[in-house]
């Protein structure tokens, strides 16, 4: 077997590989013998079906498998081996590969279209300056925030009437028939949680204006609630039926209730943060200012690995091979169209790009990522979603349990394992770079997201 590349211009090359019936012969005569064993046929005891019947049969289809599978693992062998760096993977060449005549032809020629990675230099220094924004954190920011956990530890209190329509109801829900009367084996619910606020037809709304315990309202349900799982959940029944679902229900008032928010009081500092850690409003409003600091860290730290890429793809701008990749693209991701493809395509080349430059600059300066690097990311991942769900006093070992069964899911991994790859690389590029230092206001910061994904999209 040989292997011989041939370049057509610095990223593009074609890979020829020569397969003579030596190289192949031993496998396909190992199938055959297999094929042999296995072989049931009429007239033929199993396992006694004449080899050369064997070989007629499926002789063709035995070597064009084998030979194919060789083929596969060469290339992969002579790639790894030779230590060429390819963008995407090897496709068969359409112009230099030869016709094959498969029961012929002893000596066969395939042909492979590769795309070379190319050679650049990159060079990171305080030459090179980068904007890094801190969000400014205002009084705004923390009476937004101390709204936000007025409102999520508020609850519901009861009152003595409807005052402004969005109050929560407890009522008795019951069918009534084509007279208005109680219909005799129809629907009724008990204690059933209606909020005012989600009706949607404005004069049946108003018929619950100063409404107390006691008070009953007849309305047309479908025309208060259009939504069928609204009113699935409400009844107690099932979707499909809700939606066939007609005529008048008497709502029948048990108690009235409205939101209140918790009041900014020891009590609410209790809840927050535990029993005694924050005694005063100064305290608690500090105590904000460091949350925040630390909820905005990571958008600061996102937007400047943001334009850490887009400075470096600028600078350097590595050539890449754009044909190859758009056929490679077509021909490995079934589920794009060729306008998807050109639609897209200035953004994935984006990508390679970054690609490279990070590889590069990791490969030169001996940036890996441990194993215990992961785990740790895993943990402040899993902590997170736990924090989302108001979980945020779990103990270490239970997150660290959790974080272990991510690890386990392959594609997982690979995705943290990339993204601290990443983190690594920028976080080396920052102790390099001149950061120039920037603090802007929340909406501010806001806008120059928007416009960076509007420069994206377009």
């Amino acid at each position: 077997m040989n292997i011989t590349k041939e370049n057509k211009d610095e990223l593009n090359a074609v890979l020829k590989i020569q397969v003579d019936k030596e190289d192949y012969r031993e496998r396909v005569d190992k199938v055959v013998k297999d094929y042999k064993k296995k072989a049931k046929m009429d007239g033929f005891r199993p396992g006694k079906v004449p080899e050369g019947l064997i070989r007629k049969m499926y002789g063709r289809a035995i070597k064009v498998d084998e030979v194919n599978k060789l083929v596969s693992e060469q290339l992969s062998e002579y790639l790894r081996s030779e230590e060429l760096n390819i963008l995407g993977e090897p496709l068969p060449s359409k112009e230099e590969q030869k016709s094959i005549d498969w029961d012929n032809d002893e000596q066969l020629e395939f042909a492979f279209d590769i795309a070379m990675a190319p050679e650049f230099e990159v060079k990171v220094s305080g030459h090179d300056k980068i904007p890094y924004y801190t969000i400014q954190i205002t009084d705004d920011l923390i009476d937004k925030q101390v709204e936000n956990y007025q409102q999520r530890l508020g609850e519901f209190k009861p009152i003595d009437q409807v005052q402004n329509l969005d109050e929560m109801i407890t009522a008795h829900v019951t069918e009534l028939d084509e007279q208005g009367n109680i219909r005799e084996g129809g629907i009724h619910t008990e204690n059933t949680t209606i909020t005012l606020s989600v009706v949607k037809d404005e004069e049946i709304k108003k018929q619950f204006e100063n409404a107390a315990a006691g008070k009953a309202v007849d309305i047309e349900l479908k025309k208060a609630f259009p939504n069928d799982t609204e009113i699935s959940s409400m009844l107690n029944i099932e979707k499909e039926k809700a939606a066939e679902l007609e005529g008048m229900f008497r709502i029948t008032i048990q108690e009235v209730k409205k939101f209140e928010q918790a009041e900014v009081n020891q009590e609410l500092f209790d809840k927050i943060y535990g029993e005694g850690q924050v005694t005063s409003n100064e305290a608690f409003r500090e105590k904000i200012r460091e949350e925040l600091e630390q909820q905005i860290k990571p958008e600061s730290e996102r937007k400047f690995a943001h334009d850490v890429k887009e400075h470096f793809v600028r600078k350097v701008d590595p050539k890449i091979p754009g044909e190859f990749l758009k056929r490679w693209l077509k021909e490995t991701q079934n589920d794009l169209s060729e306008e998807d493809i050109e639609k897209d395509f200035s953004r994935f080349e984006h990508d390679v790009k970054w690609d490279l430059i990070k590889n590069k600059i990791a490969k030169e300066n001996d940036i890996q990522v441990e194993e215990n690097e992961i785990l740790e990311l895993a943990k402040q991942v899993t902590q997170q979603q736990f924090q989302q769900y108001g979980l945020g006093n779990l103990p270490d070992e239970q997150i660290e349990n959790y974080a272990k069964e991510i690890l386990k899911k392959d594609e997982d991994r690979r995705k943290l394992h990339e993204r601290k790859y990443e983190e690594k690389v920028v976080e080396h590029i920052k102790e390099r770079v001149k950061l120039e230092e920037k603090e802007v206001t929340s909406d501010e910061f806001q806008k120059l997201i928007e416009a960076d994904q509007n420069k994206q999209s377009g």
